[in-house]
Parts: structure tokens; sequence; C-alpha cells
């Protein structure tokens, strides 16, 4: 391209780029960007006029050539596909009239914060620096798919807005950020897909608005994050899944609003995680699904818990905060899946290491009672009859309380009605209160037993204390062991 072919406006552009210099249209700091298509031709460049540049530039020697060009509407297609720019590509606050084209090209710095385009297509764009979108405003989807960047990727209050476009708005999908990537602020309607993404720093979401209500507002299956997802003070209309990420650091999402009525609102199967917050929210409409995660620490208040939540085979190390075990067990009555042992094998355990271990016989005397509700109604009877009597074995207290009370009972009932000697010149005094411990302890013997036989329903009282005294004094040494144990 000819120098005396290009406008006043573009041979501006042209004598500042060998130079590095920056080149400003913008009559005010405040202009709306998304008025550029009235822009006159004293701001107007042709792609074409950019795209020679970037290829085939002129060069200064001794200086740094780069493309820096703002508040211009850029016109036609800006197609870099396939090219390789070794000069930092800077168009802020511009104007596209076309979508962008970067697939596969290789820049060392591309920047098109604060623009306003119609969509950008750069699948597998490589970029030695970092890749910025900041405040950028997109009326397309932004096709970012395998794209490589050794920095960071910042998108900070981009808004990204193609709902019906049929394809995820935001295509982050197998995409590798060196850095962070950096997205406190973005607004979307539509989806984000980043499965199969892998960030060597942190994702920061923060003050997020996410909208795709039914549908899936980010996708992140299989993401493999080095440092942390941060996510509060967000807003998500539709699905968040992560299912399969591995987040080494923490999933915190404090302080968000998760809504998507009648479906599940977080899906985080089978994914490892360093520390899931789900705290100081409202509470998340729709389910949580956390099926075979692994998680070393769950921060989770029972009031952010959704009436709907699918934990078979979760694991995790520590449960935070420390809640009374009646209000954790609401989480496991409301499991989508029905009864699931473990869940109450894993919150039994998690009391346990913080040394309550009253909150962990209340989970599994929880666990014993639910699941008689799943057993046949003949055979609940057995259920009800140790629950009653010594709360399944969980609760030893009770079983020395029945033992007092059978004590008693046999007690005034053989003191009023003696039993006959075996052998009356042998028989030592008989004691009521001792003949009665003589039935009820199956190993200590005071000598009554042998030495007397009752008759009629006395004596079927005796093999019903007997019987009863075996399985509660079973219970309570049993009880008495677990604390020594647990001592």
């Amino acid at each position: 391209m000819e120098i005396n072919d290009l406008t006043p406006a573009e041979e501006q552009v042209w004598r500042a780029f060998p130079l590095g210099e920056s080149v400003d249209f913008r009559t005010a700091q405040d202009e709306d960007i998304a008025l550029g298509c009235d822009w006159g031709p004293e701001r107007t460049v042709r792609a074409s006029v950019l795209r020679a540049l970037l290829l085939n530039g002129p060069q200064e020697a001794g200086e740094i050539a780069s493309l820096s060009l703002a508040g211009a509407r850029i016109t036609g297609r800006l197609d870099l596909q396939y090219a390789t720019i070794d000069h930092p590509v800077r168009l802020r606050y511009c104007h596209f009239d076309e979508v962008p084209r970067c697939y596969a090209a290789r820049l060392r710095e591309l920047n098109l914060g604060d623009s306003v385009l119609p969509g950008l297509t750069a699948h597998a764009m490589r970029v030695d620096g970092v890749l910025r979108l900041t405040r950028a405003r997109f009326r397309g989807v932004v096709r970012l798919a395998e794209v490589k960047v050794a920095g960071s990727l910042f998108m900070e209050g981009s808004e990204i807005i193609a709902p019906d476009a049929g394809e995820p708005v935001l295509q982050l999908n197998q995409a590798s950020v060196g850095d962070d990537l950096r997205a406190a602020g973005l607004r979307t309607q539509g989806q984000i897909r980043l499965s199969g993404a892998s960030v060597a720093g942190s994702v920061n979401l923060n003050t997020a608005h996410l909208s795709h209500p039914g549908h899936s507002a980010i996708d992140a299956e299989v993401l493999v994050v080095a440092g942390n997802i941060l996510f509060r003070h967000a807003r998500v209309e539709g699905w968040v899944g992560v299912r399969g990420a591995r987040i080494a650091g923490r999933l915190d999402l404090s302080y968000s609003t998760l809504s998507n009525p009648g479906s599940s609102a977080l899906l985080a199967s089978s994914a490892t995680i360093g520390e899931l917050w789900l705290r100081h929210s409202p509470p998340i409409e729709g389910g949580v699904v956390l099926s075979s995660a692994q998680i070393d620490v769950l921060l989770l208040e029972p009031q952010v818990v959704p009436g709907r939540v699918h934990l078979t085979s979760l694991v995790y190390t520590s449960l935070i905060p420390h809640e009374p075990a009646e209000r954790r067990l609401t989480m496991l009555e409301q499991d989508g899946d029905g009864y699931v042992p473990h869940a109450y094998e894993q919150l039994a355990l998690s009391y346990r290491r913080t040394g309550d271990d009253y909150a962990a016989r209340r989970v599994q005397l929880a666990k014993q009672r639910r699941l008689r509700g799943t057993l046949p109604r003949y055979n609940r009877i057995w259920g009800y009859v140790q629950d009653v009597t010594v709360g399944y074995g969980f609760r030893p207290l009770r079983a020395c309380a029945w033992l007092l009370s059978l004590l008693a009972i046999g007690s005034i009932a053989y003191g009023l009605h003696p039993p006959d000697a075996l052998k009356p010149s042998e028989a030592p005094h008989f004691n009521s209160v001792f003949y009665t411990l003589d039935l009820l302890l199956p190993v200590i013997s005071f000598g009554q037993e042998e030495a007397f036989a009752p008759t009629g329903w006395y004596q079927y009282l005796g093999y019903a204390l007997i019987i009863t005294g075996w399985i509660l004094a079973t219970t309570v040494v049993t009880g008495v062991t677990r604390t020594v144990s647990r001592q």
C-alpha cells in the first residue's frame, strides 16, 4: 500500500507506527465508544491499513515499532489469521465495524481494552505477553478456544452480550493461561465455556454477573487451576459447572447469588478442590451436586444449603464452621440420591477429627434412623426397639437408665413374692436386689440366681430380665469402650 493512498487519519497512524508513538483521536475522555459508527473520516482507519502496518510496516533505526491507536473507528475486517506479528498491538477505545479475525495468529501483545466490537475470532491464537480485553464490549461471540497466553488474560469489566448466538458467547475451552485470568466485574448473557482450560495462576470472577437462565452460565469441566477461583459478590443466573475440575487453592463463592430454580445451580461432581467456600450468601436457588468430589476444607454454612443436594461419595477432610449436628443433618436429609450412608460417615468422621464425639454419635444415630426408613415394615420393629431402648447403642446412658428401671421392677416384684429356694438348707439369705442383678448382669454372679427358682409369671419375668440384661449391658460396655478409645 502506498502512503499516498492513505487518508489524513491513516497517515497519522502510519507515521507513528515505526516510532512506537500513540495516536489518540478521542475528543473527550468519557465519550461513548458505542456511538463510534457515527464517527467521521477524521478518525476512521481502514482495517487493511492496520494489517499492512503490522505485516510489513516501515521501520525506524533505533526505534521499537508498535501499533498504539485509541478512539478510532476501524472499518472492514482486521484479518490477521496465521500471521506472526512481532509488534505490540494496542487498539483501545476503538469501534470495530466487523469482527477481527486472529485465528492461529502469533502476537507479542494484544490490547483491545475499552473497545466496542461485534465479536472476536481468535481460535488457537498465541500471545507471548498479555492479552487485554479490559472493559471491552462485545456484541457477539468471543472465540478464544485453544488460545495460549504466556502472561495474564485481562477481562475486568468486560461485557459480552449474544444470548441468541446458539453457541457459548465466551469460548475459552482448551485455553492455556500462563498467569492469572482476571475477569472481575465480567458481564455475560450466554454461556462461558472453560472446559479443558488450564490457568497457572488464579481466576478472578469477583462481582461478575453471568446470565443464562435455565442453562449453563459457566461450564468449566476438567478445568485446571493452580491457584484460586474467586467468585465473591457475584450473581449467576443459570448453573455453574466445575465437574472434574482440579483447583489447587479455593473455590470461593462467598457473598454470591446462585440461581437456577428447578435444576442444579452448582455442579462440582468428581472435582478435586483445596477449599470450597459457601458462606455469607443467600440460600442457593437450585441443587448442589458434590458427588464423588474430593475437598480438603469445606466451608459450608447451613443456611446457604439449598433444598436439594447430591453428596454420594463426597470426601472432605475438614468441615467448617463447627455447627451442632442437627443443623448439618438437615443437609443429609435433603440428599437427592436418597439414603447415602457414606455421607453420614463423612460427617461423623469430621466431628471426630474435632473431638466432638457427642455430635459424631448423633450423626451415627441419625444414620440408623434413616436406614430404618428404607427397610420393609416388618424389619422396622426391631429398629424401633433398639432406638427407644439404647439409641442403637450410641446412647449408653439410656441403657443405664433402663437397667436401673428393670432393677427396680425386679427388686420390687421379687421382694413382694420371693422365689422358692432350690435347696433350702444350702440356700443363702434371699435378697431381691442382688437376685435381680444376677438376672440382669450376664457376667457377674452373686450366687442368688442359682439358689432360687421363681414360678408362674415371675419365671417369665426372669427370662425377660436375662434377655434385656444381655442387650443393655452389652450396650453400656460398648459405649464405655468407645469413650475410653476416644480418650
